[in-house]
């Protein structure tokens, strides 16, 4: 995994082993120091979240490895400004976020799916779509990767990931009704996918 080339990335980081009972926050602090190896220690834990999140929002796993290597390189070099007010899983994801649509902007990229970047999208650890039957989790991504590109973003973040609708309006850089709005089009729309009955949305 590169970082970044020149004076962005140290050759090496301090002597010695990271501790392995660093958490987030300890090993935000020794990469800060220039420690290489913390780093690399928040991406081995960070980068499948953040892959699985890239390949729902993009649909192509080309554009999806782009978007991750970005998000670290962009997290490496701006690690001093993470203040710690929110997880740094979530710090990433706002990067991540802003990454794939950026690439969409300056590229005008058309997202495009298959079965296999379906099956690498549910494939990451620590979701909780992990607790259901696997066919059904597939269904479940197959019906979402239809979804227009604003309705899967605001799906994938909400129902996915689990953020408000004030933090995925946030990230997407959207008003929260926009967001609300995108939220109950994408529900509708994948209920009719799946040949499910319609019914109330919890807002």
């Amino acid at each position: 995994m590169q970082y970044g080339a020149g004076a962005n990335t140290p050759a090496s980081g301090p002597p010695g082993a990271v501790d392995p009972l660093l958490g987030d926050a300890g090993l935000v602090a020794a990469a800060r120091s220039g420690d290489m190896r913390a780093f690399e220690r928040l991406y081995r834990t960070h980068s499948g979240k953040v892959m699985g999140l890239c390949l729902r929002m993009t649909r192509r796993r080309d554009v999806a490895e782009d978007c991750v290597q970005q998000t670290f390189i962009r997290a490496w070099r701006n690690l001093q400004a993470f203040e710690g007010r929110s997880a740094f899983g979530t710090w990433l994801h706002r990067i991540a976020v802003n990454e794939v649509l950026s690439h969409a902007r300056n590229h005008g990229t058309r997202f495009e799916s298959n079965d296999e970047t379906v099956e690498n999208a549910i494939a990451e650890p620590g979701d909780g779509a992990r607790e259901h039957d696997a066919g059904e989790v597939m269904d479940v991504e197959r019906a979402l990767a239809t979804l227009p590109d604003g309705a899967r973003h605001v799906v994938v973040l909400q129902a996915v990931y689990g953020y408000s609708h004030e933090e995925c309006a946030d990230m997407l850089g959207i008003a929260v009704g926009t967001c609300k709005a995108q939220l109950h089009r994408g529900r509708r729309l994948l209920r009719e996918r799946m040949g499910v009955a319609a019914e109330a949305d919890d807002e």
